[in-house]
């Protein structure tokens, strides 16, 4: 075996990174992996070991001398990255165990994983939405503050995922029955695999999927889309198509670019920016996060409405949906209309 295949044949993180790839993740989420991959990596040589041989004690000593020159947040997301690539290692019997599984145990990271990021209020953000006029966009950014979902969960809903009672009566799912106004994530579909008769480009990240209520904001938003959406291309009908690219789902980059156009307008995107300063898809989650758990104090609801807790969590509030989660989502999301 020459030098060349055999740096091939070790080098876990560059077949971590080309799966991932294949598997349709954004040439952004691939450099961040990367980064974070690397680090850990050169760490790991400067003390005589390899992923392979690092063990629970290793992977603690990294965190803690990350944490000394890094905010708790980042810490948080690179213990994730860290996790799911020793997660998705295992899986493909490359890996016999996962070392990362006990520290991130130790880590609240489905939350806490932003960093200090711009601090807008609810009056500025309200003042922002109202600049938007184009219903497509309105209807983007009004379902991100308002549900706290990732760009690609926004992508992969189709129009059966949504029950409205205003409007033209529509065909729901099953699982919606009985939650009128409301909509429905599910944790189910994956970048290049088919889901409801048509290939993704987006995975939905969430743990479980999650039943989210619709208040009247929302609910007006999707209606006055829904009146003017292009007739889709695709039988699955997805809830958001493009305008430009007439009847096409939308993609992640297609959110990117729609988010970022209204953000340098208002100031808050610059070309070269951190996600401290610059305004995307993904702080919208952060606002809807931090606004709706401040305004609760209830942590179990915010991660429930995520998609971020475990199965005997979500559980508990599936079963007491109507009376729990509706009830205080309605009395404390924030008006931005």
């Amino acid at each position: 075996m020459s030098e060349s295949e055999s740096k091939r044949t070790v080098d876990h993180v560059e077949y971590f990174l080309d799966d991932i790839t294949y598997q349709g993740k954004s040439n952004r989420t691939r450099r961040a992996y990367e980064r974070v991959l690397r680090d850990f990596e050169a760490y790991l040589d400067s003390r005589d070991l390899t992923l392979e041989t690092a063990n629970h004690r290793d992977c603690m000593a990294y965190v803690h001398q990350i944490r000394e020159a890094r905010a708790e947040s980042t810490v948080a997301s690179y213990t994730s990255y860290l996790h799911r690539f020793y997660d998705y290692m295992m899986r493909v019997d490359r890996f016999d165990e996962n070392p990362m599984a006990i520290v991130l145990e130790e880590i609240d990271e489905s939350i806490n994983t932003d960093p200090a990021r711009r601090d807008i209020s609810i009056p500025e953000m309200r003042s922002f939405v109202e600049t938007i006029a184009h219903p497509l966009d309105r209807a983007i950014i009004v379902t991100l503050l308002k549900t706290g979902m990732r760009a690609g969960e926004l992508c992969n809903l189709d129009t059966r995922d949504v029950y409205l009672t205003a409007g033209p009566e529509r065909p729901h799912r099953p699982r919606l029955d009985g939650r009128p106004d409301s909509l429905y994530v599910d944790d189910t579909p994956t970048a290049d695999s088919v889901y409801n008769g048509e290939r993704r480009t987006a995975s939905n990240k969430r743990k479980r999927a999650t039943t989210i209520p619709v208040d009247d904001e929302l609910s007006d938003a999707l209606c006055q889309w829904l009146a003017v959406r292009p007739d889709p291309r695709s039988s699955a009908d997805p809830l958001f198509c493009s305008t430009r690219e007439w009847g096409k789902r939308l993609t992640p980059d297609m959110v990117h670019h729609i988010v970022e156009q209204h953000a340098r307008t208002a100031g808050w995107y610059t070309r070269g920016g951190g996600p401290e300063e610059n305004v995307t898809p993904h702080y919208f989650r952060h606002f809807f996060t931090t606004h709706l758990r401040d305004r609760t104090g209830d942590r179990g609801i915010v991660k429930y409405l995520r998609g971020d807790v475990a199965s005997d969590v979500i559980d508990t509030y599936t079963h007491d949906w109507g009376d729990r989660v509706r009830e205080v989502y309605e009395a404390n999301i924030y008006p931005i209309l």
